[in-house]
């Protein structure tokens, strides 16, 4: 029985294709065309790639000698530059924090954040600048690191680390007005 059956199914399958080859050849045309259109997209969110440096061609090796395998260079991690604009100080606006979301996250200079250190997120400032943060409503001042970019908010003009807004006695209020000027320290 089962092999009548599997008799049956093969001359089925034989048969429609026999009988509808034009249309099979049609449909197997139809998506290869449109797979290839598919491959040929880039969706925008992934960066293209880069062109690797022409590695140098592998030694002769003698009769039935496999060369070692070369080991995988490291990708260096991207950092994004510092807009051409640079911003002049003093400035004064509205300062927020950030803090345990971000923990341990690259920054924008490559480094990692930690939000017990003094450091902060500004749109212009060259990374690795210090600069004096004092807040107006309260005279206390604190110096920070540029090591990010930010802050998103357009009404704002820099993040605070954490430690940098308890400095500044700004935790609870989540905001404040702020004066940046140039460190006078080292």
């Amino acid at each position: 029985m089962a092999n009548g059956l599997s008799f049956w199914l093969l001359r089925f399958v034989v048969r429609g294709f026999s009988d509808r080859r034009p249309c099979l050849l049609a449909m197997c045309f139809g998506l290869l065309l449109f797979q290839g259109c598919a491959l040929l997209q880039r969706p925008s969110d992934i960066a293209a790639p880069t062109e690797t440096p022409a590695q140098p061609a592998a030694p002769k090796t003698s009769v039935g000698v496999q060369p070692a395998p070369s080991q995988p260079v490291p990708a260096k991690p991207t950092t994004k530059t510092s807009p051409a604009v640079q911003t002049k100080l003093p400035q004064t606006g509205q300062a927020s924090w950030y803090g345990a979301q971000h923990q341990g996250k690259q920054t924008a200079s490559g480094k990692i954040f930690d939000q017990a250190r003094l450091t902060a997120a500004h749109r212009s400032l060259p990374f690795g600048s210090k600069i004096k943060v004092t807040n107006l409503a309260n005279g206390k001042s604190v110096e920070v690191e540029i090591t990010d970019r930010g802050p998103v908010a357009e009404n704002r003009i820099i993040d605070l680390s954490q430690a940098a807004a308890k400095a500044l006695e700004m935790l609870e209020s989540g905001t404040t007005t702020v004066r940046l000027e140039l460190s006078s320290g080292p």
